[in-house]
């Protein structure tokens, strides 16, 4: 029996009972090793908690259900989960990123991954006529956030799908806007699929982890030699922690999308927002009509927590340009639109009048 969404979200794959002690909600597995009966031989599967561990298999296998793949790697890190991603590519392989990414993954491309001699270019991928010009005779893969951060630049995954395995080229997404519940990569085509969880899926500020979902089998065991190698794999309180945020994400990510439409509305009737970034979820971007007044909003806030960080139940507003964004060259923050006069909003699931009460007390007089 497939089970809903929302369903998956609290059961995983439908478990009656998760362990022998018939527990409701998964036991932390805390500990390093794993006792074996003989030489080789352990009848669970577990040998030592870098490698494998009962408490982050089973929220593995929640978010593969979530996901619909083949199998997914939990990291300590959203960040640990891309740079194991980049490290599948050798010297001479070509891939493809989309022009407007996480400011941390800019920084891993030009500052870290330049050591394996792959080739890179920044491409809209919206624009599937500049990606079809993009690609060359080694082109391995094509790299996007759909939507985008912070400029909310949708993508259609399954077009650029088709393009990608035209040539043998893998297609990776990463979904943390959207998270699995509003959004499925891998049933439009993509092969993996990349999420913060930190962000969403653990929902409550509290807990940072990254996730990388492989389509196949051949993919998987790649990436699965390479998280139990390189150890960056996620701890198992910390497993814990998402798999309780888990439980409630279909509801908390109806109300971030419900709140966040209130708030799109009630942006779009101030003349002091230039313009307003929006493509679903819980995430708005807008750019108001001088840096000095963006500085004034993020220091009037009350309710609001002026932070790092997105997905969480408290609504958080970020300064891209010189928080998520600094390492981006100001040429290219530019052309995207990420000016000292953009903010970016991640709507909480607060009562939206308090959230708007506390914006327009932040904005000030101009309406």
């Amino acid at each position: 029996m497939g089970y809903a969404v929302d369903t998956r979200c609290i059961h995983g794959k439908g478990h009656k009972t998760v362990d022998g002690n018939n527990a409701i909600s998964f036991p932390i597995y805390q500990t390093a090793s794993f006792s074996h009966l003989t030489p080789g031989h352990n009848p669970n599967g577990f040998d030592y908690s870098r490698e494998s561990n009962p408490t982050r298999a089973y929220l593995e296998e929640t978010i593969s259900s979530l996901e619909h793949a083949y199998d997914s790697i939990a990291f300590a890190s959203g960040m640990a989960a891309i740079a194991t991603a980049f490290e599948f590519f050798k010297s001479g392989d070509h891939i493809i990123l989309g022009e407007d990414l996480y400011g941390g993954v800019v920084r891993l491309i030009s500052q870290i991954s330049t050591k394996n001699g792959y080739e890179t270019d920044y491409v809209e991928t919206s624009d599937l006529d500049a990606l079809r010009t993009a690609i060359k005779p080694n082109t391995k893969a094509i790299y996007f956030e759909t939507p985008t951060n912070p400029m909310m630049h949708v993508t259609d995954i399954k077009a650029v799908a088709e393009i990608a395995h035209s040539v043998g080229a893998l297609v990776i997404v990463d979904n943390t806007f959207m998270t699995p519940y509003f959004q499925n990569p891998i049933l439009e085509g993509a092969d993996i699929v990349i999420q913060s969880g930190t962000k969403y899926l653990c929902g409550h500020n509290d807990t940072v982890c990254g996730f990388l979902s492989s389509a196949n089998e051949e993919l998987a065991e790649r990436f699965r030699l390479l998280s139990k190698t390189t150890g960056a794999t996620l701890g198992p309180f910390e497993s814990w922690l998402c798999l309780r945020g888990l439980k409630t994400l279909a509801l908390r990510m109806e109300r971030h999308k419900s709140n966040a439409e209130v708030i799109r509305n009630w942006l779009l009737t101030r003349k002091d927002v230039e313009k307003v970034y929006y493509a679903g979820s819980g995430m708005i971007s807008f750019a108001v009509k001088s840096a000095e007044h963006a500085v004034e909003i993020l220091k009037n806030i009350k309710l609001i927590t002026f932070a790092e960080s997105l997905g969480g139940t408290e609504s958080l507003l970020t300064y891209p340009y010189c928080q998520t964004h600094p390492d981006v060259p100001a040429e290219q923050k530019e052309k995207l639109g990420i000016t000292d006069k953009l903010l970016r909003l991640s709507v909480g699931i607060e009562n939206p009048d308090d959230i708007i009460a506390d914006l327009e007390q932040a904005f000030g007089s101009v309406v």
